[in-house]
């Protein structure tokens, strides 16, 4: 079984971002959302908003937060998903 088969890994919330990429851009362009499990978990105004309901219901995850129509390929150092983890806490 490949990742993307998997509905708990990372690759699989990210083919299903990908899959609702377009229907999420057109109507919630700039918003946060939540995968988990391959299901679109929330929408949200902020990045904090998303992380701290992310952590509350999934802890650690895996789960994927993604800025509607920012570009994917920006890498986030590990020192804002450490003060992300600690802000809910």
């Amino acid at each position: 079984m490949s990742n993307t088969d998997n509905p708990n890994s990372l690759e699989c919330n990210i083919a299903a971002f990908n899959e609702r990429k377009e229907e999420l851009e057109s109507a919630h362009s700039g918003k946060w959302v939540i995968f988990h499990d391959g299901q679109l978990i929330g929408i949200f105004d902020s990045l904090q908003a998303a992380a701290e309901e992310a952590v509350q219901r999934f802890g650690r995850g895996p789960y994927l937060i993604r800025q509607v129509g920012a570009p994917t390929d920006v890498v986030l150092p590990a020192s804002v998903a450490y003060h992300l983890v600690d802000a809910a806490s």
